[in-house]
């Protein structure tokens, strides 16, 4: 899989780098490349305890990101998913360290413990005072040993870091991050492994499947389960946390894996927040990538019981981008529809003609979802099927609303409906058109020439016309045969989507911003609607 790197040996030093630019002068790194490389601080105050934290790269933004005001002195960084070197753990010590001491905050892997530990031990021989804790948060193997540290590190960041920004003496700090460790409890799950620059992608997740409770460096899961959806795969996470977490209030960290999109985090987070342990979950940190693992398309929770100050140190404001803030979980604000936006109000009727009618035109739809969007994806953003399905769902709910025996109210009811549930261009333009139908059968046209009227309206609104490939395409040939009857309206309008595979070059909406090498041969997804609905009804 091919990444936007250069050298992948000077991979992490030209990240560092890049961090450092952009930093507005507030972080700097020790001359120590390739083989030292810690970020630190540059307005540090020797005369408070330092905190130091770090690992192997690829966790981004951890550990590098969270190094500033109220968080990290320091953050020592090994090469992807590699544990840094004792000497570089002790150059990042004894560039910080002063009077007041330094806290050591190492997740629970063996590599850093014994780097940071071993340059823990030659610090205090140099006579620096020197303390280490060391996170274990996961929760993946109850009975495990030595649980790995995950991303409940950040509470231990964030609390100790603020005890240390205000004064607090090395006692206080460590005990602080050893309270915090004592209590807060991670698990995650993937969809898919992550890809490490370099090396080939593991393909061990099969679809339809997930795995429980990995860790952060690409290594598997505790067990491969079924994937459902959001509220399955939270429903599983949070059944390992309950039983490790008691009744009172805690606050949770939603942390993205790093190749989850934030639409999915969000999902998950109001997932969580409706689980069975909803009433236990008092504060939110995130959704967003806190400690990462390269691209890997999952999530973790982390969950920490309230201490008294605890939340406090938490929602201190730090001027860190990386760090997404804790806030108390609010219950969704809902504010009434301004004035002028009350729907129009239909006076239902039967028709079962008219019913079974649309009925039909929507089943068909939603039944071209997939290939319309796979159509789509060609030229677009791959959501024409989903979309029109969308809408035709929302369609056939509010049948039994619409005034079905009316031609012209129901016209119009139909343009109403797809502006309000049809998203995109497409669905401004549909409600155009049906509206416009709506009004020209009021004013006393036929049903073709009704539609005509609306093809008219939408070719005037949307500026496009015959041979711009779209839906115009398929639907104005359609509508020139349709007193031939449906068949000859339906072999019309597929030639005219078909016409749309050789046209390359696009004269409106978003395909005209694509080259013709991707138009080339795919007809337009608008006009092969057009074509598959009229091709079902006159089967039908």
């Amino acid at each position: 899989m091919p990444h936007f790197i250069n050298d992948r040996d000077q991979l992490v030093p030209e990240a560092i780098d890049g961090l450092l630019r952009s930093a507005g002068g507030r972080l700097a790194r020790l001359d120590g490349y390739p083989h030292v490389k810690v970020v630190v601080r540059s307005d540090w105050d020797r005369s408070k305890v330092a905190l130091i934290s770090g690992g192997g790269s690829g966790h981004e933004p951890a550990h590098a990101g969270f190094v500033g005001p109220g968080m990290l002195t320091a953050a020592v960084c090994g090469e992807v998913f590699a544990s840094p070197s004792a000497e570089a753990v002790l150059a990042g010590i004894l560039a910080v360290t002063g009077d007041a001491g330094c806290l050591l905050i190492v997740k629970n892997y063996t590599g850093d413990r014994l780097n940071f530990g071993l340059a823990a031990e030659r610090a205090r021989a140099l006579g620096r005072r020197v303390a280490m804790v060391v996170v274990d948060d996961d929760i993946a193997l109850p009975d495990l040993a030595q649980p790995r540290g995950l991303a409940g590190t950040l509470f231990v960041h964030k609390i100790a870091g603020a005890l240390a920004e205000a004064g607090g003496d090395l006692a206080a700090v460590t005990a602080a991050a050893e309270r915090v460790i004592a209590g807060v409890v991670s698990i995650g799950m993937s969809l898919d492994t992550c890809t490490v620059p370099g090396n080939p992608k593991e393909t061990r997740i099969a679809t339809g499947r997930a795995e429980l409770g990995l860790g952060i460096h690409g290594e598997p899961g505790v067990e491969q389960v079924d994937f459902d959806g959001a509220h399955s795969a939270m429903a599983m996470v949070v059944d390992k946390l309950a039983d490790r977490i008691g009744s009172g209030q805690h606050v949770a960290l939603v942390n993205n894996l790093g190749g989850a999109m934030p639409l999915e985090m969000s999902v998950l987070t109001e997932t969580l927040c409706r689980s069975r342990i909803a009433d236990r979950i008092g504060w939110l940190i995130g959704p967003a990538p806190m400690m990462t693992s390269l691209d890997m398309h999952g999530f973790s929770v982390s969950l920490l019981p309230v201490a008294a100050g605890e939340t406090d140190a938490l929602q201190t404001a730090v001027p860190l981008a990386a760090w997404p803030g804790c806030f108390a979980v609010a219950t969704p604000e809902v504010i009434a529809m301004p004035d002028g936006m009350t729907a129009t109000t239909f006076v239902p009727s039967a028709n079962a003609a008219a019913a079974a009618l649309i009925t039909d035109a929507c089943k068909a739809l939603i039944a071209a979802e997939a290939d319309l969007n796979a159509l789509d994806a060609k030229s677009g953003d791959g959501d024409t099927g989903s979309t029109v399905a969308t809408a035709a769902h929302a369609m056939i709910g509010a049948l039994d609303r619409l005034p079905q025996d009316d031609t012209a109210q129901l016209l119009r009811a139909m343009g109403e409906q797809l502006s309000q549930t049809m998203g995109g261009s497409s669905g401004v333009l549909l409600a155009i058109f049906f509206s416009a139908a709506g009004d020209a059968a009021g004013g006393g046209a036929d049903l073709t020439g009704a539609l005509h009227a609306g093809l008219a309206r939408i070719s005037e609104v949307g500026g496009a016309g015959p041979g711009d490939r779209t839906l115009i395409d398929a639907l104005l040939p359609a509508l020139e045969a349709l007193p031939d009857g449906l068949p000859a309206a339906a072999a019309a309008a597929r030639a005219g989507a078909n016409r749309t595979g050789g046209i390359t070059r696009a004269g409106a909406g978003r395909a005209s911003y694509v080259s013709a090498d991707s138009l080339r041969g795919h007809n337009d997804p608008g006009a092969e609607a057009v074509a598959r609905l009229y091709e079902h009804l006159a089967r039908a």
